[in-house]
């Protein structure tokens, strides 16, 4: 009895599981910066060097991420990973994604609690910092020209960034403003808001994954009740039974309980990514648990924003030390690593649960047409929002202090000239150099500068 001939859908996938594996653990480690150096980092790896997804597609899949709770890099980064290798591909690039800022800020936290600020780390760190200031540069310059492809995505872009930059606007109301104008646009100004590609141009895409998609190869993409309610009942047991576990050892009351609830609501509300709940974060972890004192809250925020992965993962080095100084029946050390791997788990177990719960309906809502216009209109705010983080990063990396100004409805965040670095302003105008004129890789970059910050803190103390 012959076989059935194989079809294109049975053919192997273009680039297996192990390639994607060693591209996102490169990814990982060099996830620098905070969601704008993290989303430039992706756009420059899959779209503009690898190919594997075309800007629309992408965009398409980070306004999704922009919608949701928790941090969107790491969302973004499972979702194209699920589009390639399904449940597999995603978990790896989630992991991946996350676990080389888990391992560093661990490690600091430990050394931090038995030793205090470290000055050498610090100095490397004030390099990398600098040097990412060069990659959300080229990301903004990338990405605006790419999606913002007529007047009215500049205006729709240079409005979101006014509105969230000085007047404080929350992101959920310019993301719902911006689909609005899409939406409104798509009567008014056709020419401005396309139709979306059809299936027949994907199949000809030379991006891997709009081909695939065209092809028709990519089948787990399809919507599914059944699978839906599987995805939701599984991801919600994952990331509650832990949480479960230690409320049944250590009681409703204890610190590590009280972190595993906390941290778990706190993924649900960071809407617009971590900058949006940092304040919320340090007040309660301050003033209302007294976890932790508000040098070491400034201190944690100094490791997150130096080290590989989300910016959202100041939580860990918070859920740190207040186990290790607060929980009892443990070693400080063992409750202070307990309190980092729950508070870790909770926090990026949902950003799982939305992807594989709700990606398979973003993508078959891309061809409707109202949709596709709502979403440019997003693309185009998107843009604006990135922008406003590239501006805070700035301020904030070149400057020791930044002051909040109100005057009425306006918020301006001035720099205080004075307290200037020079250092740090000195590394990334070279860095910028380096990757915009001389087109150097990111990764020689990030080692350059840190071995520039790390020469001038030996030669200082020399000295």
């Amino acid at each position: 009895m012959k076989r059935p001939a194989p079809t294109e859908a049975d053919s192997p996938m273009p680039v297996s599981l192990r390639e994607a594996t060693r591209v996102w653990a490169r990814i990982g480690l060099l996830s620098f910066g905070g969601p704008a150096g993290q989303i430039a980092l992706m756009h420059r790896e899959l779209v503009d060097t690898r190919r594997w997804i075309s800007d629309a597609r992408f965009l398409h899949a980070l306004n999704y991420c922009m919608l949701l709770p928790g941090p969107e890099a790491t969302q973004l980064a499972i979702y194209i990973a699920w589009l390639l290798h399904r449940t597999a591909g995603g978990l790896v690039a989630g992991v991946l994604f996350v676990l080389p800022g888990f391992v560093t800020i661990l490690a600091l936290s430990v050394v931090y609690a038995l030793y205090g600020q470290v000055p050498l780390v610090l100095a490397v760190f004030v390099g990398l910092k600098a040097a990412v200031l060069a990659v959300v540069v080229e990301a903004v310059i990338r990405i605006g020209r790419k999606a913002l492809k007529n007047r009215m995505m500049v205006a729709i872009a240079g409005l979101a960034f006014v509105a969230i930059y000085f007047f404080g606007v929350a992101f959920p109301l310019i993301v719902l403003g911006a689909g609005l104008c899409g939406l409104l646009g798509r009567w008014w100004a056709p020419r401005s808001f396309p139709a979306p590609a059809s299936s027949a141009a994907d199949a000809s895409s030379d991006f891997l994954i709009d081909r695939l998609l065209g092809q028709g190869r990519l089948t787990h993409t399809r919507p599914s009740g059944a699978r839906a309610w599987r995805v939701a009942l599984a991801w919600l047991a994952i990331w509650w039974i832990p949480v479960l576990a230690v409320i049944a050892a250590f009681g409703r009351h204890s610190v590590l309980a009280g972190e595993g609830l906390f941290f778990s609501q706190t993924a649900v509300v960071t809407f617009g990514g971590a900058y949006a709940v940092l304040a919320y974060i340090a007040q309660r972890a301050v003033t209302g648990f007294h976890w932790i004192s508000p040098g070491q809250m400034l201190d944690g925020l100094a490791l997150a924003e130096t080290t590989p992965g989300p910016l959202i993962m100041v939580v860990q080095f918070v859920a740190f030390l207040g186990a290790y100084q607060h929980q009892t029946g443990l070693s400080p050390l063992l409750a202070g690593v307990a309190g980092s791997v729950l508070t870790i788990w909770v926090t990026f177990a949902p950003c799982f649960l939305w992807i594989f719960l709700g990606a398979p309906y973003v993508e078959a809502l891309r061809s409707n047409r109202a949709l596709h216009a709502a979403l440019s209109g997003v693309t185009a705010a998107v843009v604006g929002v990135v922008l406003n983080l590239s501006v805070w990063f700035t301020l904030h990396t070149v400057f020791a202090r930044v002051d909040e100004r109100h005057y009425g409805w306006l918020r301006l965040e001035s720099p205080a000239w004075a307290t200037l670095q020079w250092l740090p302003a000195l590394i990334a105008a070279v860095a910028m150099v380096a990757m915009l004129r001389f087109k150097l890789g990111m990764g020689r970059v990030l080692l350059g500068s840190g071995a520039i910050a790390l020469a001038w803190w030996w030669l200082a103390g020399a000295l």
